[in-house]
């Protein structure tokens, strides 16, 4: 009769010591108290589109004046664009092209930049945010300054911005789009006529360098026009915009075949942002 109660002892002391020590090494693992990491969040994109077929034939053509007439072949080969060369198609592509119409020469650009962040406590849409908003200040907008950050003058932006290091050379909007005399008096009036940048257009529309609502997640607008001496005045026009981890950078130039003649802003801004919103739809499809 002693015989059972003894090994029911020594099965209750065997699960006793089983379970003893699972608790103890769940206690060692679990460490209460302990500081919890936490990664940041990657980035909505992780791919970016090809840019050289990114951009419809029927907008390349209005773009760009003078490729429909072109022979079929030649048409063909200005429509197809000459694709950036980067180190890393993943994080960063771009595609570009130009037209020689009789009146004027046109130039477009594009370039995607997708952001990643190597900080894992800092996710890719706030590292995307961060540059883009150098590339903002690199532009000097005005009256539109972000508080608490101060223009990196120094750094590269890859934007409208980045060719501030030719201010000699450029002007802002505002310094005689609407002259047809590019003499010094007749260009750096800023009373100068509607439609000039800087001042309201024929619709009651800011031409100057800006902020643009409705564009990713946050866009700008810059207006340069080169004024390298004698030769014929080229006028760029640059559209910056952020959606989630991608920088898109859009820019649109001309320069007229006639010295007297200056490139038309409006038009030039017009286009251009019409593109980057065609652009932030084929991000996000």
């Amino acid at each position: 009769m002693a015989y059972v109660p003894g090994v029911a002892l020594l099965a209750a002391l065997a699960v006793g010591c089983s379970a003893g020590s699972d608790g103890s090494a769940t206690d060692a693992d679990s460490k209460p108290g302990g500081p919890t990491v936490t990664t940041a969040p990657p980035g909505k994109y992780r791919t970016l589109p090809a840019p050289c077929r990114a951009v419809p034939s029927s907008t390349l053509k209005d773009l760009l004046p003078g490729v429909a007439e072109l022979p079929r072949q030649q048409q063909e080969k200005a429509l197809r664009g000459s694709p950036t060369i980067t180190y890393d198609t993943d994080r960063k592509v771009g595609c570009s092209w130009k037209s020689d119409a009789p009146d004027s020469t046109r130039n477009l650009s594009i370039d995607f930049e997708r952001v990643v962040s190597y900080d894992p406590l800092v996710s890719d849409d706030d590292r995307a945010r961060s540059l883009y908003v150098k590339k903002e200040n690199a532009a000097e907008l005005p009256g539109s300054a972000t508080p608490g950050t101060a223009p990196e003058k120094g750094a590269p932006t890859g934007t409208g911005g980045g060719e501030k290091g030719q201010e000699k050379e450029t002007q802002k909007p505002g310094d005689g789009k609407g002259s047809a005399d590019p003499s010094p008096s007749a260009s750096s009036s800023a009373g100068s006529p509607s439609g000039t940048p800087g001042a309201p257009g024929s619709g009651g529309e800011d031409l100057r360098p800006r902020v643009i609502s409705g564009l990713g997640d946050a866009a700008f607008l810059d207006d340069l026009l080169n004024r390298a001496g004698s030769t014929a005045q080229q006028r760029t026009v640059s559209v910056v915009f952020r959606t989630s981890n991608v920088i898109v950078t859009v820019r649109y130039g001309e320069q007229p075949a006639l010295v007297t003649k200056v490139p038309d802003s409006k038009e030039l801004q017009d286009k251009a942002q019409a593109l980057a919103r065609k652009l932030a739809e084929v991000i996000s499809e």
